[in-house]
């Protein structure tokens, strides 16, 4: 109907009509936002922008609900609980108890876990580390002692150093003074201009275990990075999003960040996706700066339409959402680059007195 439209009347009465519409949207809008209620009215029946995140939520979690029973490379309970016990055992000072609100349920979890041919080594050792330390500490109540009659520690083979928690001072010492800091910082800049060189894999895997050090809540991670190291399918995948027009074809690869709502039991945590994919994102664009290797960060809009044709091209279930894509490639030296100025602390600075 609206192509239709837009084929049969002249380009004046398009406006014309585009901006009667835009008024009364804005009418809509200003009755609306008065309260919670009738927002949640107005997005019910007149919008659908959020008809996708809505579902998305839903369909995570129920997905957690899933992967209690089927453990897979990672499990999100253990990891958030066992973030949990590390908190509970730097804790000053330390409580004789703690955690027994879930500690049954984190070592139930562990046990199905630890027995798991799928779950990676490292988060079982991490496990097995920290609730071993956990119990060498915590003193004694029914609940504790129920946890403690059942767990059964089993270290995954060659692992020496304890993943367990450390003070402050076994830190290594900082390399970076602020102006190498700076220097670093200027130089990541947005870049869409590449040098027609492929990207060698081993340097992104490189830089996406950089990456991962980025703080995430309850360190859950929810997020993957979807590379797509080929120059044609890269432009492809590029092109799905608003913005890349005139440098698409130019991108030697492109990491699809994506977050993965099957992390949370609850809506509350719906934006930490969108948070902690951040977080290692510019981590991960910092890293791949040192190895040479520039980035350009390209929005990601919430548009059904290319929402649907780029979980096609990646295969994404409903419940994985892209945060931004990310071009990486070697830059053409002579390729300019927006100044893009940036706000400074004038502006940014709000102090609370």
């Amino acid at each position: 109907m609206k192509q239709a439209l837009v084929k049969l009347l002249p380009k004046n009465a398009i406006l014309a009509l585009k901006s009667k519409i835009d008024g009364v949207d804005m009418m809509m809008i200003r009755l609306f936002s008065k309260n919670g209620f009738l927002a949640s009215f107005y997005y019910t029946f007149f919008s659908r922008q959020f008809y996708r995140e809505h579902k998305a939520v839903l369909d995570g979690r129920l997905a957690y609900e899933r992967s209690l029973a089927l453990i897979g490379h990672t499990c999100i309970l253990l990891r958030r609980n066992i973030h949990r016990l590390e908190k509970g055992l730097i804790m000053q000072p330390r409580r004789d108890v703690f955690a027994d609100g879930y500690i049954f349920e984190t070592v139930e979890c562990y046990n199905a876990a630890i027995n798991s041919t799928e779950l990676c080594s490292d988060e079982k050792k991490w496990a097995t580390d920290v609730l071993t330390r956990y119990f060498e500490v915590v003193g004694h109540n029914s609940k504790i002692d129920k946890a403690r009659a059942i767990f059964s520690p089993r270290s995954p083979v060659g692992s020496e150093t304890l993943s367990v928690p450390y003070a402050y001072k076994e830190l290594p010492d900082c390399p970076v003074d602020f102006d190498q800091l700076l220097t670093l910082f200027k130089r990541r800049r947005s870049v869409r201009w590449y040098q027609n060189k492929p990207v060698d894999i081993a340097d992104i895997r490189k830089a996406v275990n950089a990456a991962s050090l980025a703080p995430s809540a309850c360190n859950r991670q929810p997020f993957e990075f979807h590379v797509v190291n080929d120059s044609d399918k890269a432009t492809d995948i590029a092109n799905c999003a608003m913005g890349t027009v005139g440098f698409s074809d130019n991108l030697p690869c492109i990491i699809a960040i994506v977050g993965n709502l099957n992390a949370y039991p609850a809506e509350r945590d719906r934006h930490i996706i969108y948070i902690d994919a951040s977080l290692a994102s510019m981590q991960l664009m910092l890293a791949l700066e040192t190895l040479g290797l520039s980035t350009c960060s390209i929005n990601w809009p919430d548009v059904e339409q290319r929402e649907k044709m780029l979980n096609t091209k990646l295969k994404l279930k409903y419940h994985e959402r892209v945060v931004m894509l990310l071009a990486v490639g070697y830059a053409d030296k002579d390729g300019g680059i927006p100044f893009s100025q940036k706000k400074s602390d004038s502006l940014l600075v709000k102090e609370v007195k």
